[in-house]
């Protein structure tokens, strides 16, 4: 296996045909046997491999270069999405147009430089793999839930709790699924996934799911404004579906393929089998 190879298996799994822009070979490789894999892997995760004698490092989140620079283009994929759930296009654009430009001034600004030249310097071959994974994840979660309850139109979130808890997603991990925004007793109304955007579109973004219908938001993590202004629309819900266990669903999905190709694999940093 080659870093080529890695990344054709991630990008085939997520029925993508190209690399979106968080996603990307930061240093190739050739004969690959051993693989290094994490949620966040920096420089001293890339020292690690080298003393343990792996041949690659992948990383989930974007650490290195277009990865970072390029990072809020990957969400306009958050348009389509909000589209098949019933936000007009014109609105679902200018609603995520305000979070978009405030990550695209985070990602030119950033030492985008910092670990591609350390991974460079040791010569490790060094991947970022995010959106698809996220993708994997997404999907997966979904139609889950749509099995568990789109015949049944009075769900409650409790219920929605009650099956998150009953995965091996979730059991016995450290972060659990919580209610953010609504009460165990509120009803659920439509459900919808949203765990693979790049990251939080924001207040706008979410006050239009709501308006169009969506009843509860699932989703990785939360900010405070978001939360707030949730609360204060009255309208919808927010379930967190806890961040390290999803991101690892879609991650060990793209792991199993590497490990049935005969890569050797170690998960680490915030991965959880």
């Amino acid at each position: 296996m080659n870093t080529n190879d890695l990344m054709n298996t991630a990008l085939k799994l997520a029925n993508l045909e190209e690399m979106p822009y968080d996603t990307n070979i930061i240093v190739e490789g050739e004969n690959i046997k051993k693989v290094l894999i994490g949620i966040d892997m920096e420089t001293p995760e890339l020292l690690l491999a080298k003393e343990l004698g792996y041949d690659c490092v992948v990383s989930h989140h974007p650490k290195a270069d277009s990865c970072v620079v390029d990072f809020a283009k990957v969400m306009d994929v958050q348009i389509d999405r909000m589209v098949a759930s019933g936000v007009p296009i014109n609105k679902a654009q200018k609603a995520l147009r305000k979070r978009q430009a405030s990550v695209d001034l985070g990602g030119h600004a950033s030492n985008y430089d910092r670990v591609s030249s350390a991974a460079r310097l040791m010569n490790m071959p060094y991947l970022n793999i995010h959106i698809p994974a996220d993708f994997i994840t997404e999907k997966i979660v979904q139609t889950r839930l749509n099995k568990a309850f789109n015949n049944k139109p009075k769900t409650k979130l409790k219920d929605i709790i009650e099956e998150l808890n009953s995965w091996e997603y979730y059991i016995g991990k450290v972060a659990q699924p919580v209610i953010r925004v609504g009460s165990s007793e509120d009803y659920a109304g439509k459900i919808e996934v949203l765990m693979a955007g790049g990251t939080n579109g924001g207040v706008d973004v979410y006050k239009s799911y709501f308006e169009a219908g969506v009843g509860t938001i699932i989703a990785m993590h939360v900010p405070e404004d978001v939360k707030k202004a949730v609360q204060e629309q009255n309208i919808g819900n927010i379930i967190i579906a806890p961040h390290m266990p999803s991101d690892s669903i879609g991650l060990l999905e793209i792991v199993k393929a590497w490990r049935e190709k005969g890569v050797e694999v170690t998960c680490m940093s915030g991965i959880v089998e």
